[in-house]
């Protein structure tokens, strides 16, 4: 799928990477090798670290070039600006069961539970919202990598603090020089203030995602079904998570790697 090129999303993903490298390079450069580069701990947290930034930047590139599961226009151009006069329907019922609406931006049907984006200027199947740290849309296809992405954000955080703990706690082989040791004191200074920030703003948006799956409902139709009565899913918790990591192994859920093969589904009757 194409980049966007929106210059918010775009100078989000700067700020995250930007964010990454340095919390990286603070790690390494004023924690590790300072303080434990001659111990078998020194390496074990240096690849650990790693590790963990590695699969951060992973998950993050593929919430960020993924399709978030944007509903294929017609081939063929469709005036939907009156659907009165009968020519098509308002409504097209799938196999399912479900209702295929038209969205009169796209000018074409989309399916359940899909919603339209006024960044991407497309629909996008089980659309939950914009963001601009992934320049991207959080829907069907990529929810569970965005996710992922906000858990090793907050791996990467309480790591970081706990090498900074672990680091000044221990002997420090430039800190008999004043200028390295200050130095070495603004820079993990800004890293916990950064990890802090960082840290408590995933787990907030973890949560509000977490608690949309369980409810089976996107921040979109929570704003939709504001005020009125929502029907309650009749799916188990287990179902819901696997819609969304797949139905492969557990263990594959931490993994940013896809575990489910999404149809490609096309309105009824509707050649496109």
């Amino acid at each position: 799928m194409p980049f966007r090129d929106d210059p918010c999303g775009i100078f989000c993903i700067m700020i995250v990477y930007a964010a990454v490298c340095y919390a990286d390079y603070v790690i390494i450069a004023w924690i590790i090798l300072p303080s434990m580069s001659l111990s078998f701990w020194g390496m074990f947290h240096a690849t650990a670290f790693n590790f963990v930034i590695f699969l951060l930047t992973y998950s993050h590139f593929r919430a960020v070039m993924s399709d978030p599961g944007i509903v294929p226009l017609p081939t063929r151009n469709l005036d939907f600006s009156d659907v009165s006069n009968g020519q098509f329907p308002k409504r097209l019922l799938d196999k399912d069961g479900g209702h295929w609406t038209v969205c009169q931006r796209c000018e074409a049907y989309r399916p359940p539970r899909a919603h339209h984006c006024r960044v991407c200027r497309r629909c996008v199947r089980k659309m939950d919202h914009h963001c601009p740290w992934i320049n991207n849309c959080v829907g069907e296809f990529n929810q569970k990598y965005f996710i992922q992405f906000l858990f090793y954000v907050g791996v990467a955080s309480i790591y970081a603090i706990t090498l900074i703990i672990l680091g000044w706690m221990g002997d420090c082989r430039i800190c008999h020089d004043l200028h390295q040791k200050n130095a070495r004191i603004a820079h993990t200074i800004v890293l916990i203030v950064l990890a802090l920030l960082f840290g408590l703003f995933v787990c907030a948006i973890g949560c509000d995602q977490m608690s949309a799956i369980f409810d089976d409902e996107t921040a979109v139709e929570q704003v939709q079904h504001k005020g009125g009565i929502k029907e309650k899913t009749e799916k188990t918790t287990m179902q819901l998570l696997r819609e969304v990591f797949g139905k492969g192994p557990i263990y594959c859920w931490l993994l940013p790697c896809r575990t489910t093969r999404y149809p490609l589904l096309t309105p009824p009757g509707y050649d496109v």
